[in-house]
């Protein structure tokens, strides 16, 4: 709880930066998770009695980081849900790719199957059962060599949906050792740098931008050219 970062609070919700490699919710593995290190921030903070409400809105992938936002009530939380349901709140990734997509920008629409068994994804069919519509829009934003960066917006949310699409188009994300090919040390190049949604009561348009780790394979990129935060005067 002491290393979470936090980028704004009010009495109905919390912006928080996902750590790589922490699970957004309790699993089988039961390692700390971002929701129980929120519930216990909130907890601590306000004094709370017992377990403090808070609301799962979205999800991200145990290995990608990035931001997120959490509800602190039922009715924020019941909100945001129907934003995320309708696509007004709006979610966009960086991703370094292995490999050169074949148009520096499109539409990607595909069906994807999850095998329960081993938590993995795979393009199918639109008539295989469980199959279920996957879309995301993508423009390249620089070429290095055999990497790209790549900037994402789902305009669906499924899992792993980003890394199965672009391994899809031959274009494994750099560190998936998933869906890819990565060697020890490496983390997932998949970062949620932007989030953009109504504020559930205020309606106010709350954007949120944070950019990825200054590590390989990021460094290659000029990556601040492209997030375009404006800084406080």
């Amino acid at each position: 709880m002491k290393d979470l970062v936090v980028l704004y609070e009010d009495n109905q919700i919390i912006v928080v930066v996902k750590p790589q490699g922490v699970p957004t919710q309790g699993d089988k593995s039961e390692d700390p998770d971002l929701l129980s290190m929120v519930k216990e921030y909130v907890r601590v903070k306000y004094n709370k009695v017992g377990e403090a409400f808070v609301g799962l809105v979205h999800r991200l992938d145990r290995p990608t980081g990035g931001v997120m936002v959490f509800a602190r009530t039922s009715k924020a939380a019941s909100r945001l849900c129907e934003q995320m349901q309708s696509g007004e709140l709006e979610k966009k990734y960086l991703a370094v790719t292995v490999g050169k997509m074949r148009y520096r920008r499109g539409r990607l629409e595909n069906y994807l199957v999850k095998d329960e068994a081993n938590n993995m994804v795979r393009i199918a069919p639109a008539m295989i059962e469980g199959a279920k519509k996957a879309i995301l829009d993508y423009a390249v934003l620089e070429t290095r060599d055999e990497l790209s960066l790549v900037d994402i917006k789902l305009l669906t949310g499924k899992g792993h949906q980003a890394r199965v699409q672009l391994m899809g188009q031959g274009c494994p994300i750099y560190g998936d050792a998933k869906y890819g090919t990565a060697i020890k040390g490496q983390s997932l190049a998949l970062w949620a740098y932007s989030l953009r949604f109504l504020h559930p009561i205020t309606k106010r348009i709350m954007v949120f931008k944070v950019f990825p780790p200054e590590t390989l394979p990021w460094k290659y990129f000029d990556v601040e050219k492209y997030i375009n935060v404006v800084k406080p005067q």
